[in-house]
């Protein structure tokens, strides 16, 4: 962590804050994050068509997802390797859990189902009268490269996600298995 002046004393401000202010400060990062992954999107597909913009996306996504996972596991003690219990702890301190409304299931000891049941990409697109944004290649690699960074066991399937149809219920569901 940087120790500059300027950093310990932005340091000492955050702590003193009430824990509301600093849950909703956490809130509007991760606004803030998916938003810039979206405008950063759409200036690629609008450069290089949606091809393109897919294909950079899922590169960018499958060392993010990574990075995300080990700065998750190492700030909350979450164990390498630790199986879907570390998996499940990770996906709850997400980005897209601070935004998101998701759901985890467990239906017996060695799968684990995550479900996005709101999905503010997908919501976005709805309130403009636009499809479906067809995430399903990008989540393939995100899913699987986080599952692989918190145990290398962990096999990834998607079980629905656009461009493919999916219950009312939710936009997406990744199943997660312990091979």
């Amino acid at each position: 962590m940087d120790q500059s002046p300027y950093c310990a004393a932005l340091r000492c401000r955050l702590l003193e804050l009430p824990k509301e202010q600093l849950v909703a400060m956490l809130e509007d990062a991760a606004k803030n994050w998916l938003a810039h992954d979206g405008l950063w999107f759409q200036a690629v597909e609008a450069r290089y068509g949606m091809e393109a913009a897919i294909a950079l996306d899922a590169q960018a996504w499958e060392q993010f997802s990574a990075i995300e996972a080990r700065r998750i596991m190492e700030r909350h003690g979450i164990a390498s390797r630790g199986g879907l219990d570390a998996l499940q702890g990770v996906l709850g301190y997400r980005l897209y859990a601070y935004i998101n409304r998701q759901e985890v299931l467990r239906p017996d000891g060695h799968t684990l189902i995550l479900r996005m049941n709101e999905c503010r990409v997908q919501a976005a697109r709805r309130r403009k009268g636009l499809p479906d944004f067809p995430c399903r290649p990008v989540g393939v690699v995100e899913y699987s490269s986080l599952a692989r960074a918190v145990d290398p066991r962990i096999v990834t399937r998607c079980l629905a996600c656009p461009p493919d149809p999916h219950p009312a219920e939710y936009w997406c569901a990744w199943e997660f298995t312990l091979a």
